[in-house]
């Protein structure tokens, strides 16, 4: 399966084509930056799409991040993104960025619950918990930080998002410490791609999730995948 994926709901513009058969990522740019993903994204895209050499036919997926993250940067994301599917008709799947954070380390199986967590401001995170394989703990949501912290119930976790610092500075003395901090200012491009290739399009739209709205539902789990082939 030939995957483009395509992420600005953070401080990145990125995009990338997977190969999900032979296991490479054969395109790929990521460019940080706060603003401007409009101007930057499809002329992105479009050196993404000459570097891979199959052109919009040879998709046969497009995938994208809905959030939670920038109002402005997720919804050029999302338009892009549905837009391309309509010229090119091909599918398009919608991931959050939480479940985009925390595949890389669901993918390793390990033994330590995932705490995917993402700025929200005012001393608030989005944040959701995953076991080490993937399945779901604490449903997505945005909350103070000091609930999010609450957390530490579950044993030693492994903290991932843009968050990931701004937890572990205010992690309780006398729980037990993270086994790892991963500051991460979007998710991997390329785990966006493998996520993508996992969902079931039913069930993964490509509509802006938004946790702060008073009717948001989460999506359903997008975190059971499996570890990429090796190449």
């Amino acid at each position: 399966m030939m995957i483009l994926a395509i992420d600005t709901a953070l401080d990145a513009c990125a995009a990338a084509v997977l190969d999900t058969t032979s296991g490479n990522t054969i395109a790929i740019e990521s460019q940080l930056m706060q603003r401007g993903h409009a101007e930057a994204l499809m002329p992105l895209i479009d050196r993404v799409m000459k570097e891979s050499g199959i052109g919009f036919a040879g998709l046969d997926r497009i995938a994208v991040t809905t959030g939670p993250g920038s109002f402005t940067g997720l919804r050029v994301g999302l338009s892009a993104a549905r837009g391309l599917a309509l010229a090119a008709d091909k599918p398009v799947v919608g991931l959050s960025t939480l479940a985009a954070y925390a595949a890389p380390v669901v993918a390793e199986n390990g033994e330590h619950p995932i705490l995917s967590a993402i700025d929200a401001r005012h001393d608030h995170v989005y944040f959701q918990l995953v076991g080490g394989d993937g399945s779901p703990m604490l449903k997505p949501k945005v909350a103070p930080i000091a609930e999010a912290l609450e957390a530490v119930q579950f044993g030693a976790l492994h903290l991932v998002g843009n968050a990931a610092n701004i937890l572990a500075e205010r992690w309780p003395a006398d729980a037990m410490p993270p086994v790892k901090v991963d500051k991460q200012a979007a998710p991997d491009i390329t785990w966006v791609a493998w996520v993508g290739a996992a969902v079931d399009p039913d069930s993964a739209p490509p509509r802006p999730f938004y946790l702060r709205a008073p009717d948001a539902k989460p999506p359903r789990d997008q975190l059971q995948v499996s570890a990429p082939p090796s190449p």
